[in-house]
Formats: structure tokens, sequence, C-alpha cells
């Protein structure tokens, strides 16, 4: 059934409201609009999480990548020229369908033969991204989080202190603890050397659209401020346990370094600092459906390579 909230704002872009229906329903409610212009996507975001101010930030971005040649979502303007809206207390936008459909969900890659080869893609696609996102200066009142050293490991990380975790054991909350303190000291050691700007932050396999030998990038409610080669590290996690993890990693890299250059030791790094932020990300989603199971999935991803980290693997 179709949110009231969302027919009222199909009325607001001129869409006729029986032509919305539900896509998706994760951290926004995503609805699939049909229109003789095409489809739509319109968005329902989840209350507090982005304010005003950094969804239009988001919108600015996308529409400058689309601009620079990129194949990303394009923002829809209501007929006043605003890129978004409040409708009874929940933020919304409309942005065009790309064509295509997910690469999997947890990290599957669905019908997918040749599994390399389209992580050798995606590299390319995301050093596209940090290249035009590098070349484009963005408007003075642009805000979006920062994935820095205070936003993965700060007493306030934009994730949640995952070290603070309910379900951790007294001995998993140390180790925790240790790789936290750790990393901080780790990352700040190489910050200064490593390449810093905006990335899209969730390039996770739901957020990736495959149309033919065309990758897509969707989703940009987490993109901010962050090391790229944490860029990396949030698709590779989800590859840690395929048995054609190296090849995955090696063509991936060398999809990226066709643009840009990899930090092959800051990418280990990473992959834990990833890890180490989805047992924050599910505490105040564990009253949610299936939050208890992505929880466990969680902290069982995490223990282990925190544990490896500190050990020196």
């Amino acid at each position: 059934m179709t949110d009231a909230r969302a027919r009222s704002a199909a009325r607001l872009w001129g869409f006729d409201p029986d032509g919305v229906t539900l896509a998706a329903r994760r951290e926004n409610a995503v609805y699939k609009v049909a229109d003789p212009r095409g489809p739509f996507a319109l968005r329902l975001h989840r209350a507090g999480y982005r304010s005003e101010a950094e969804l239009l930030s988001e919108l600015q971005w996308m529409a400058a990548l689309a601009e620079g040649g990129m194949a990303v979502p394009r923002p829809v303007p209501l007929p006043d020229g605003r890129l978004a809206t409040d409708v009874d207390g929940k933020l919304v936008d409309v942005l065009t369908w790309l064509p295509g459909q997910m690469v999997g969900a947890g990290g599957a890659m669905d019908g997918v033969a040749d599994r390399p080869a389209l992580a050798h893609r995606l590299g390319g696609v995301l050093a596209q991204l940090h290249d035009l996102s590098d070349a484009w200066t963005p408007p003075a009142d642009f805000t979006r989080p920062a994935w820095d050293r205070a936003g993965l490991l700060g007493d306030a990380p934009l994730w949640g202190r995952f070290w603070e975790h309910p379900g951790l054991e007294p001995g998993e909350r140390a180790l925790f603890e240790a790789a936290r303190a750790t990393a901080t000291a780790d990352l700040a050691a190489r910050e200064a050397g490593l390449d810093y700007g905006l990335i899209h932050a969730d390039a996770i396999t739901e957020n990736i659209m495959r149309d033919g030998d065309a990758l897509y990038l969707i989703d940009f409610d987490d993109g901010g401020w962050g090391f790229r080669d944490f860029e990396l590290a949030t698709f590779l996690m989800r590859q840690l346990d395929a048995p054609d993890y190296a090849d995955i990693r090696a063509a991936l890299i060398e999809g990226y370094a066709t643009r840009r250059k990899v930090d092959g030791a800051a990418l280990d790094l990473f992959l834990v600092l990833r890890a180490l932020t989805y047992p924050g990300w599910i505490i105040p989603r564990l009253h949610e459906p299936g939050g208890a199971e992505r929880s466990a999935r969680a902290i069982a991803t995490a223990l282990p390579l925190a544990e490896r980290y500190l050990n020196g693997g």
C-alpha cells in the first residue's frame, strides 16, 4: 500500500498518485513513479537522519556529477524550482530512474558470470566519481557528513559507538575498544598522505545497478567527505569470505588505479574500520524487523577482523 505522504508528494511534482508504487524500504522509502515523461524515483527520507541542508547538498552534488557525464540519478525539481520539500514531517525529493537491476543483496552478484570483471568496472566508476567530485567546487553552504577519523573512531562516530553495542560480551567490548584505540593512532599516522574528498560511502551491491555492461551508483544518502580507500573497502568488505576475494580485490584496485592510486596497507585498515561501523549502525535499529539477525551478522563480521588487526594480521 502506498504511503499517503508519497501520494501527496506525487501531486506536488505533478505526478498521478495512482502511478506511485513502493520499490524499496530501507533507510528511506523509495517509490517508483510511472509517468509519461519516464519513470522517476520518489524518496521519503527517514525522519531525523539527514537535515534539509544535507539533503540539498546531496542533490547538488549528484547534479554536478551528472553534468560531468556520470550516470547517476538526476534531481527533479518541483514546479517552483525547489529540489526537496517537507511532507507531513518527512523530507521528500524526486530523482530520475536509472535502468537495469540491482547487482545483488548482501554482497551477492546475481547472474554475474565474471565477478572480477564487474569489480574492475566498478573501480573505474568509483575513480570517475572521485575525479568529478575533486573537479567540482561545492557551494558555500554545502554540508555533508565526514567519514574522517572522528567520524569513524571518535567519541560520536557517524554510525554510533560500536564498542557500546548492547549485545557484546565483556571480552568482545574490550576487543572493540582496543581496536578503536589502535586504529585511531594508526589512522592519525597515515592520514596526511591519504586521498580524501567526497565519496559515495555506501557502494555495496544493493546500491550498484547493472544494465548490460554498464554500472550505475544509486543511493547517495551516506555520501560525504571521506578517505577514498574507505570507499573501496566498503565494497570489498562484503566479499571477504568469497572464494574469489583476492581476484575481486585485485580487479577493483586495477580498475580504480586506471585513474587514481590505491594504498594497499590503508585499504586493509579501512576494511577493519568499515566492519566496525556496522555494529554501531544497527544499535538504534535493533527493534526493527530483522534487526537482531543483522546485528548478529555485523558483530560476527567485525570481531575476527578486529582480532586479526590487533594481532598484526
